[in-house]
């Protein structure tokens, strides 16, 4: 990083609509322009979790919270092994990174992975054009306006390939098969768990660009978890006998994921399938159900999905930019059990007669609520019982899930 009183670098932010903003980098300093799908997330916290989320390969992603790396980073909150986004874009860089678990400030972490940062922009208008206008391609560059010049900026935003299409999962999937035994440890977010199932499941977790906390979880629900590339043939995966398979979150066009649905197909009733993020969408894919882009999709930790069976409500983190739509997942034999309802979207399906349900939203991380752990039990049950989640039991899932976080205790 350069020193205090060197001149700040300046960055720009280029969208395909026209639009250019200018602030200052941070993160990388190097000259380069790179592209990206331009989106926002809303979450408050959680930008070092959001940063190495594999889902946002090729986005460049916008916080709306104003003030961000105000506790810096550390080693323990990260979804995968690097920094995963294309470009970051803040209001206001914190020069001050306080927090006792902190190890290191934000700006030094992104350069450490070359990745660059603009700060400084009035990130309310841009995300106000991208909520109107919907998601846009663009490109951050810190080279010299002498050189590349705005016109130009914009003429490569528009020349961006984008995310339509493209099969990201391959570009995040890990390449050799490795087993998982972390649980949640540290990472707890309450203390006490429900007790787990007197038989240990083995389940093998399909890599779509899967988030660690995602595995914590199935490992802390009683799973040996296997996890294989994201187009691990069915042969593949059935040699480890799993008593279950996952399907786990990542980038790009679930559509584009051909060979996973193909995969997907020749594995319905054949053993129990969850689904999360990604995985939700190939399995619905899978079953003969289609998907479509959102206009700006759902990024942030404070979205409020339904429970059909029981109209609860729970508030949960999401990041994704395609859903499934609902009226040919009805025809494919899915059944809707978790609507969104900011704008009715599904967030949730089962099978009427295959042990196969998903969700589109993230179980697994902890914004502040816990309110959706308790699907990791429904995947466990669903092992045991051989047929998915009815709603009851889903039901009485998240009884048992809400009094340990009430109690501390499985009593």
């Amino acid at each position: 990083m350069p020193a205090s009183n060197t001149p700040p670098v300046t960055a720009r932010l280029a969208l395909e609509d026209g639009s250019v903003f200018t602030g200052s980098a941070f993160g990388s300093l190097e000259p380069r322009t790179i592209d990206g799908e331009v989106c926002f997330n809303t979450s408050l916290t959680g930008y070092q979790e959001v940063l190495t989320d594999p889902s946002y390969a090729g986005q460049i992603v916008t916080m709306t919270y104003p003030l961000i790396g105000n506790y810096g980073v550390n080693l323990e909150d990260l979804e995968s092994q690097r920094v995963q986004v294309s470009g970051f874009v803040v209001r206001e860089l914190s020069n001050l990174a306080s927090n006792y678990r902190s190890t290191q400030k934000l700006e030094d972490w992104l350069a450490q992975y070359g990745v660059t940062g603009i700060a400084g922009i009035d990130t309310r208008a841009l995300t106000r054009k991208l909520r109107i206008d919907g998601a846009m391609d663009g490109v951050l560059s810190t080279e010299s306006p002498s050189k590349v010049s705005n016109a130009a900026l914009v003429e490569i935003a528009k020349k961006s390939p984008g995310l339509v299409g493209r099969n990201l999962a391959k570009t995040v999937s890990t390449r050799e098969p490795l087993q998982w035994d972390a649980d949640l440890g540290d990472w707890s977010p309450i203390q006490g768990t429900v007790d787990k199932p007197s038989q240990k499941f083995n389940v093998v977790a399909l890599d779509c660009g899967a988030k660690l906390n995602i595995l914590r979880n199935l490992v802390d629900s009683g799973c040996g978890v296997t996890v294989l590339p994201f187009d691990a043939t069915p042969e593949q995966i059935l040699e480890h006998k799993p008593h279950g398979l996952f399907i786990s979150n990542g980038p790009g066009d679930p559509s584009a994921v051909e060979q996973t649905i193909a995969n997907l197909k020749r594995l319905h009733g054949k053993l129990p399938i969850f689904g999360i993020c990604l995985g939700h969408q190939l399995l619905a894919l899978s079953l003969g159900a289609k998907t479509y882009k959102l206009k700006f999709g759902h990024r942030g930790g404070n979205q409020p999905v339904q429970n059909l069976h029981t109209q609860k409500v729970e508030i949960t983190s999401q990041n994704h930019g395609f859903a499934v739509d609902t009226d040919s997942l009805a025809a494919a034999g899915g059944e809707p059990t978790h609507i969104n309802l900011n704008d009715r979207t599904l967030e949730g399906f089962r099978h009427k007669t295959l042990p196969i349900f998903a969700v589109q939203y993230h179980p697994e991380a902890s914004p502040g609520p816990h309110d959706s752990r308790y699907l990791f039990d429904c995947f466990i049950d669903m092992m045991t019982t051989g047929s998915s989640p009815t709603g009851e039991q889903m039901d009485q899932a998240q009884r048992r899930r809400n009094h340990v976080t009430a109690t501390g205790s499985t009593a």
